[in-house]
């Protein structure tokens, strides 16, 4: 059989959570000058629109949505399929991290925003999509981040991030097995120490610089190279890929 080596993404319908953040933004952008149409969905609305207005291609669209009340998420993905006829692909790179000095001073409300947004919301907007992935019969892909947290264990308050993110390894790998027979691929992104707002939370220089001495390749990555891990799983090239978690650490961490 001959290989094609166009990516499959043009005309794709596409949901990027935490779309207008450091990476989310990145994605968002990758996907449109690929020739796919753009759900950005953040809480933000002014920037979500600021976004939209600069991808290329389109009709794009902004959302602005809380992704906690999963009530929710079946509105979203029908205004999403309202807009563009289908959904093909779902990236959920929207998170939470609440960065405490040790774990004794990880309160209760610490834990259940991040486990809400970061698992329980990912869940749930993982089986609307896939509902209206398996209605449509034409299958689709999924893409979750975690982050080298679920390997690692994190550290000291960074351990209820750090719980999140391997429930989405966990979760992804059981979606990928029971959504296979609906031809939906489903598989995760671990990010290593990428260059965004997030990741210089709570961080000084000397902390980060630490950071970047643990890297191989010997620097932070910029967003735009956590991209290319989600457009080629999300294009033809990547079809018998699932369960997959894919690192972009930079050697970071190796496995």
């Amino acid at each position: 059989m001959a290989f094609n080596i166009g990516s499959g993404l043009e005309g794709k319908s596409v949901i990027v959570t935490g779309g207008s953040g450091g990476i989310g933004r990145e994605v968002c952008l990758a996907f449109a000058a690929a020739g796919s149409r753009v759900a950005v969905v953040d809480v933000d609305e002014a920037s979500v629109k600021a976004l939209v207005a600069e991808m290329e291609g389109g009709p794009h669209l902004a959302i602005a949505h809380d992704l906690r009340p999963v009530a929710g998420h079946a509105a979203l993905v029908e205004k999403v399929t309202n807009a563009f006829g289908k959904l093909d692909v779902l990236v959920q790179t929207a998170a939470v991290l609440r960065r405490r000095p040790s774990v004794f001073d990880v309160s209760e409300a610490d834990w259940d925003i991040q486990h809400d947004v970061n698992l329980k919301a990912s869940f749930f907007l993982c089986q609307a999509a896939a509902r209206v992935m398996r209605d449509q019969g034409s299958g689709g892909r999924i893409i979750n981040f975690t982050s080298q947290g679920w390997m690692s264990g994190g550290f000291g308050g960074s351990v209820a991030y750090a719980a999140t993110k391997g429930g989405i390894v966990s979760m992804t790998r059981g979606l990928a097995r029971s959504l296979a027979k609906e031809r939906i691929t489903v598989n995760a992104v671990s990010p290593g120490a990428a260059d965004t707002a997030m990741m210089r939370s709570g961080m000084d220089e000397a902390a980060l610089a630490a950071t970047v001495a643990q890297i191989p390749l010997g620097y932070m990555a910029a967003p735009s190279e956590l991209a290319g891990s989600v457009l080629f799983l999300a294009s033809d090239h990547a079809g018998y890929i699932t369960g997959a978690t894919i690192n972009v650490s930079g050697g970071w961490l190796m496995y």
